[in-house]
């Protein structure tokens, strides 16, 4: 009977305003019993499959990222949703939403975190949400998509002192 050897690796590194990014892997493989009884053969198919499963973390966190290393860009225009100097922003809602069937929705705490980070930095939350993912509120967004969500905007600078 073969025996499962599991290894398992997961990485999180710090990006530019407080934000983070993750990677993990878990890989499995079958081994003849026999290697029980051969502790350093053992103990190197450990290795190669921990060094199989950091290679990947390390890819997946370094090699894949489209990212500017400086947080600058976010991919998605977010800075022209900035509000002007009177409050107002630099474009007006069309009042058209689509409530997305999806999966579940945004927490109460993903949304605090949406308005808190979109008013920080002078973000108009109810346009860009609506522009970008179709819906009225940010209430309205799917767990996964206020996540994306908020990691973009911690990726945008700050906006101009008042």
């Amino acid at each position: 009977m073969p025996m499962k050897l599991n290894v398992g690796l997961s990485r999180k590194v710090g990006e530019p305003n407080y934000g983070s990014r993750g990677a993990s892997v878990n890989l499995e493989l079958e081994l003849d019993n026999s290697l029980v009884e051969q502790p350093e053969r053992l103990r190197d198919r450990i290795r190669q499959l921990y060094q199989l499963a950091k290679a990947s973390v390390d890819e997946e966190l370094n090699g894949n990222s489209q990212e500017p290393a400086n947080g600058g860009g976010n991919g998605h225009g977010i800075d022209r949703y900035r509000m002007n100097g009177n409050g107002s922003s630099n474009g007006a809602n069309n009042g058209h939403s689509s409530n997305g069937h999806g999966p579940r929705q945004a927490t109460s705490s993903q949304v605090k975190a949406i308005h808190a980070i979109a008013s920080r930095n002078r973000i108009d939350v109810g346009r860009l949400v609506q522009d970008r993912f179709h819906v009225q509120r940010p209430d309205d967004l799917s767990i996964s998509d206020a996540s994306t969500l908020i990691d973009e905007l911690k990726a945008v600078p700050a906006g101009p002192s008042r």
